[in-house]
């Protein structure tokens, strides 16, 4: 793991030496002189004592509130935010807590960032192309500064989990004013009330095990759909990857938490609900209730009403026969697991410390199929990694062929600085990279046509989303097994259709509804 970051970061007059103050039960020590003797570290709780504070108990939600009123009081409206965000569908439900918490503290939500007061980029570091993006998005915001120089920018998410990106936004973004770490909205109150106060710009370090801040305000962006994250980090250290390093240890939320959150979605008409976690298999290992995640599934699937659960991600070395015993026996369960491979060799499986071969993952690939054909099935492949031969690629193709995925996520190999991947030796050269790639996509493309083309006659029930991106005139949906359905009829967004499958290319299913 990389050496934390020790140094002291700007913000020593109104935050501590260090930005991050240490919690003491629901709330940071408050007092100056506490900050400056007590060491700004975070509680890191040992198992079965995760940290859990609720989101109103700090002082900071108040005082951003009182300035937020008078805002208003002088302006004649509210402040405005702007949430920019990139990456997974775990930053999507952050930037739905972090618009949540800005919204209960005085702030009104903007759809564009030169309208808004305060503009919060919740950026990705899984690729490096991520976070040139991002960096590049962040600059453009210089100007906007420049016209409202009481403009608020920060930024949070993975990206500043690590120290050089952090450095750089210090050094190189003179407009940022503060950082903050994924998963870490309970630090966005006093962060902001410093800021708002006159303190100092602020470059959080990365926590390894934050607290879990329950009771924080969601602004979803649909009133259909829903993320909820069941826990928080990764223990697993996959060799190429930069979650473990910049969304710490793994923290699982309490199942009353999670079940009391979908009773309340499912009373407001949610209808598809995806819970979420780096690796949802882990739940509930690093505490002391009694609830591995098939348990929490199947009590969550026992709520009475019209909803569909999904999940993600399923780590294949923790995928039980009792979960997907849960995921086919359970009406309200979606029949389809997305279960990522990354590599068919299993010396490239070695290699990314993956923890499983790929025999061992068909055997559960093979359970499931047995017990339902008619799941979906997608996953993960990286084309590339370090040391990747012609042999093991071919491993790979001949995986797919097996498998027989519905849809894959490929993504080819970009190092993470500070992953032991990053300094293997035997680095893939770009354009061998991209050949494979290409012949990657070609057959899985393949596959999925013929799975979609199987499809033909059937029909299948659609949670409607609207019109379709690529024709307004028709409607567009998806399936519990994720599939993209276009058709046409006036159906209200977010309500089911059954509708007969007639045509299917690669990339979508089109039919009539049933009536």
């Amino acid at each position: 793991m990389p050496a934390r970051d020790t140094r002291a970061r700007e913000g020593a007059g109104n935050t501590g030496d260090g930005s991050l103050c240490r919690y003491n039960g629901d709330k940071f020590y408050e007092s100056p002189e506490a900050q400056r003797t007590v060491p700004c570290v975070p509680v890191f709780p040992t198992r079965k004592m995760q940290e859990i504070i609720n989101f109103e108990n700090t002082r900071y939600v108040q005082a951003v509130r009182r300035y937020t009123d008078g805002f208003a009081a002088e302006h004649g409206r509210r402040p405005r935010a702007f949430v920019q965000t990139f990456g997974c569908q775990q930053n999507e439900a952050d930037s739905e807590r972090i618009a949540g918490a800005l919204e209960s503290m005085g702030y009104e939500p903007v759809g564009e960032p030169d309208e808004a007061d305060l503009i919060a980029v919740n950026t990705c570091a899984v690729r490096e192309h991520a976070e040139k993006k991002t960096l590049s998005i962040i600059g453009q915001y210089k100007h906007i500064k420049t016209k409202n120089p009481s403009l608020i920018i920060a930024v949070c998410g993975c990206m500043v989990g690590q120290a050089h990106r952090r450095e750089e936004l210090k050094m190189r973004y003179p407009y940022v004013d503060f950082t903050f770490p994924p998963a870490s909205v309970h630090l966005l109150p006093k962060l902001l009330a410093d800021r708002l106060g006159g303190g100092r710009r602020v470059f959080t370090d990365e926590v390894e095990r934050p607290p879990i801040c329950e009771g924080v305000p969601v602004r979803r962006a649909s009133g259909y759909r829903a993320w909820v994250s069941v826990m928080y980090g990764c223990n697993n250290f996959c060799t190429y990857c930069i979650v473990p390093y910049v969304r710490g240890r793994e923290r699982s939320r309490r199942p009353e938490d999670i079940i009391s959150e979908v009773e309340g979605l499912v009373a407001s008409g949610v209808k598809d609900i995806t819970l979420l976690g780096q690796n949802v298999n882990s739940y509930g290992r690093d505490c002391d209730f009694n609830c591995d995640f098939a348990n929490l599934l199947a009590r969550l699937a026992a709520i009475e009403g019209d909803f569909r659960l999904h999940f993600m991600t399923s780590h294949p070395k923790d995928a039980t026969v009792k979960l997907i015993d849960v995921l086919v026996d359970s009406e309200r369960v979606a029949k389809h697991l997305h279960l990522p491979l990354q590599s068919g060799s299993d010396a490239v499986l070695a290699k990314m410390n993956r923890g499983y071969t790929f025999e061992k993952y068909m055997e559960k690939l093979d359970h499931l199929r047995a017990r339902c054909p008619d799941a979906a099935v997608t996953s993960d492949i990286i084309v590339g990694f370090p040391g990747e031969t012609e042999e093991d690629f071919e491993a790979t193709l001949a995986a797919l062929r097996r498998a027989e995925y519905d849809r894959i996520f490929s993504f080819i190999y970009s190092p993470r600085k500070g992953t032991p991947a990053a300094e293997m030796e035997d680095q893939i050269p770009d354009d061998v990279k991209s050949a494979r790639f290409a012949r990657l996509l070609e057959l899985q493309n393949e596959i999925t046509l013929k799975k979609n083309r199987a499809l033909l006659g059937r029909t299948v029930r659609v949670l409607c989303d609207g019109s379709s991106k690529n024709d307004p005139a028709v409607r567009e949906g998806r399936t519990e097994q994720d599939r993209i359905v276009i058709f046409e009829g006036d159906v209200p967004v977010g309500q089911y259709v059954d509708v007969e499958i007639t045509r299917a290319d690669t990339f979508n299913l089109f039919g009539k509804i049933v009536t």
